[in-house]
């Protein structure tokens, strides 16, 4: 869970020496001629150059030492190598089904590398491969590749006994890509705000609809010990998805007891996220274990907050909270 977040940092720092080296060799002092007697027929007058009294002394400044010297332990760090991972193992209560006022208890795995520049991630139960290498830590990166995941809402561990009258839902396995942008350096040099959009298509003919999940966040390093991570998004579904999760037919109103419903596409929820990570060791160029804790919160919209699924058996108000250990290698 904590690569990619302190990757910005180690890319900073082997950026950084060279630029610092250069600034330290075009800084060299200048050479300042003594005052001397007045002059003579023979005398040549030497002044000091108008911006001598301002030359910068010897050798680089502190902030150039920093960095410098974390170069120098980059490259003996784990994200020197051309492969590094992180996995891990979280769990944390989240509602029985989208829309449900019930809640289980969930295992959340976590999946996060990269390799030779190629970063990929877990995405929900699914991955997502970022298949463009960005310069080292350049003011914009650019975000593309492809995404598979797989949705389980609604097959199994449906609490609400009506709602299970309805029936299972089977598994989805939706494929699709990401594609966005990532500005660094917003507030300070450790900083960055991405800006990311999912579009995903169900192939295995579950919902047979398509997903469309825009998304902003943003992201700050506690130096090299922690970062936190707070992000908005939304989810925009078709007319297929939205009738086999969240509408009632005549068959299924006739065993549950609610009232037909036809839900129609649209905007389905809008969501706020929070994350913060840290390493154990407080230094995660090392590597090694770390532990994060996330909460989110999230609010359907349009017809599916209508659906009698959500407003009679259930809340259109839903939660999620966990927390886990993550190690990096």
């Amino acid at each position: 869970m904590l690569t990619r977040s302190f990757l910005p940092l180690a890319l900073f720092a082997s950026a950084a020496t060279p630029a610092a080296a250069q600034n330290i060799a075009q800084n060299q002092p200048q050479t300042i001629a003594q005052p001397t007697p007045a002059p003579t027929d023979a005398t040549v007058v030497v002044t000091a150059r108008p911006d001598a009294a301002q030359a910068r002394p010897y050798g680089p400044t502190e902030e150039e030492m920093k960095l410098l010297a974390f170069g120098a332990r980059l490259s003996q760090s784990v994200f020197a190598k051309d492969f590094t991972i992180t996995v891990g193992m979280g769990a944390g209560f989240v509602p029985s089904y989208e829309g449900s006022n019930q809640y289980v208890l969930f295992p959340a795995p976590v999946v996060q590398g990269n390799y030779k520049g190629y970063a990929f991630a877990a995405r929900g139960p699914g991955l997502f491969v970022d298949l463009i290498k960005d310069p080292l830590f350049p003011k914009v990166e650019y975000i593309a590749g492809p995404l598979i995941r797989a949705r389980f809402d609604r097959v199994a561990r449906i609490r609400d006994e009506v709602v299970q009258q309805l029936g299972d839902r089977n598994i989805a396995v939706e494929i699709g890509g990401s594609a966005g942008i990532k500005v660094n350096r917003i507030f300070d040099r450790f900083d960055s705000l991405t800006f990311q959009t999912d579009a995903v298509y169900d192939i295995a003919g579950a919902h047979s609809g398509a997903v469309v999940t825009p998304s902003v966040s943003y992201n700050k390093l506690l130096g090299a010990k922690g970062v936190i991570n707070l992000s908005v998004s939304g989810d925009i579904v078709d007319g297929n998805f939205a009738d086999y999760y969240f509408s009632v037919d005549a068959a299924g109103s006739a065993v549950s007891g609610l009232p037909q419903y036809r839900a129609g596409g649209g905007l389905k929820s809008l969501g706020a996220s929070a994350l913060l990570g840290f390493d154990l060791s407080g230094d995660a160029l090392d590597g090694g274990w770390g532990v994060f804790v996330l909460g989110s919160y999230l609010r359907m919209q349009g017809d599916a907050a209508d659906s009698p699924i959500v407003s009679i058996r259930g809340d259109a108000n839903q939660f999620f909270g966990g927390a886990g250990l993550t190690y990096t290698f």
